[in-house]
């Protein structure tokens, strides 16, 4: 762990919504304002470039090539241009942010295209439970994924953010259809819902161990899951790691999240600045957060982890 940790950005649709757009009820989620305001996503991008993260993740979450054809009325290949776009803009952030010359020793920050479950299409909570695997194989799983990673990995993103997967199987099919990119890097990070098990009820460690059949993994780990359950979760799964895979956290806010209201932003939310050294001292090396983490608290992250070499302002 002689490396400084990677920081990871936060919850971009949320950081959407702060900034006055509707999102929740939107089949489509923060994706629409690729096509409906992309200069607001990339504005967000900015803001948690300006906080210190050294990744951002596309606003691709809940895109897809059939949802933007259904729900946007676009062609497939319209649909495919506009789900590229998304890696584009965070390339045009990064860019820009590093043009204007004040950030001197700081790391080119990195474009994660963010892949999420195929519950998020479903709308109807699975990805929270990933009960959908019980009735798809791993190859229809492949099939629904093969088009958003094929854009992302064409625009150009630097690595893939296959995150909030809450089943094993869908776990497995996107490591192996990986395979079909070579030359392309992920993460695989999971949805988990108590201090050992990921969402649909299979073990921890066994998502751990579908990870290490791939040598194109930088890490595996946990996302959009409380907060408080990363560090048994990891520990749970730490003699399945192998050394040449990073562990990856960033967890959600702890609010919880109510069917058709939202994130419940009134409650008290944890500090992930606190628990973030006990993720980086089990071996995390992307560290950042999810929902209802916002760029301030991405700058408490890299303030609690890097100290002094902290150089950005809010």
């Amino acid at each position: 762990m002689a490396q400084d940790p990677i920081i990871l950005d936060g919850g971009l649709a949320t950081e959407l919504e702060a900034a006055g757009l509707k999102i929740q009820g939107d089949p489509l989620w923060g994706a629409r304002f690729l096509h409906a305001n992309p200069q607001a996503v990339k504005e967000a991008h900015t803001r948690f470039l300006r906080c210190g993260a050294d990744v951002i993740t596309t606003a691709t979450y809940q895109a897809s090539v059939e949802g933007f054809v259904q729900h946007l009325g676009l062609t497939s290949e319209q649909a495919s241009q506009l789900l590229m776009s998304g890696v584009q803009l965070a390339k045009q952030a990064v860019q820009d942010f590093m043009a204007d010359g004040v950030h001197p020793g700081r790391r080119v920050p990195l474009v994660a295209g963010s892949v999420g479950p195929y519950g998020a299409f479903l709308l109807d909570g699975s990805e929270y439970s990933g009960a959908y695997d019980e009735s798809m194989s791993k190859e229809e799983l492949k099939a629904w994924h093969r088009p958003q990673i094929q854009c992302l990995v064409s625009a150009g993103a630097d690595l893939i953010a296959m995150e909030t997967i809450p089943s094993l199987k869908e776990g497995e099919a996107l490591v192996e259809l990986l395979q079909e990119f070579p030359n392309s890097k992920a993460w695989l990070s999971f949805s988990c819902k108590d201090a050992q098990h990921i969402c649909n009820g299979r073990r921890f460690s066994e998502a751990v161990q579908v990870a290490k059949r791939s040598k194109q993994l930088v890490a595996v780990g946990v996302n959009c899951s409380e907060p408080t359950l990363v560090e048994p979760l990891l520990e749970s799964a730490a003699p399945h790691r192998s050394p040449d895979l990073s562990w990856v956290a960033y967890p959600n806010s702890g609010h919880d999240w109510v069917p058709g209201t939202g994130w419940k932003t009134s409650e008290k939310k944890v500090s992930l600045a606190d628990l973030s050294p006990a993720w980086r001292r089990q071996g995390a090396a992307w560290i950042g957060g999810c929902c209802c983490v916002f760029p301030a608290d991405i700058a408490a992250i890299r303030h609690k982890l890097l100290g002094s070499k902290w150089t950005e302002t809010a």
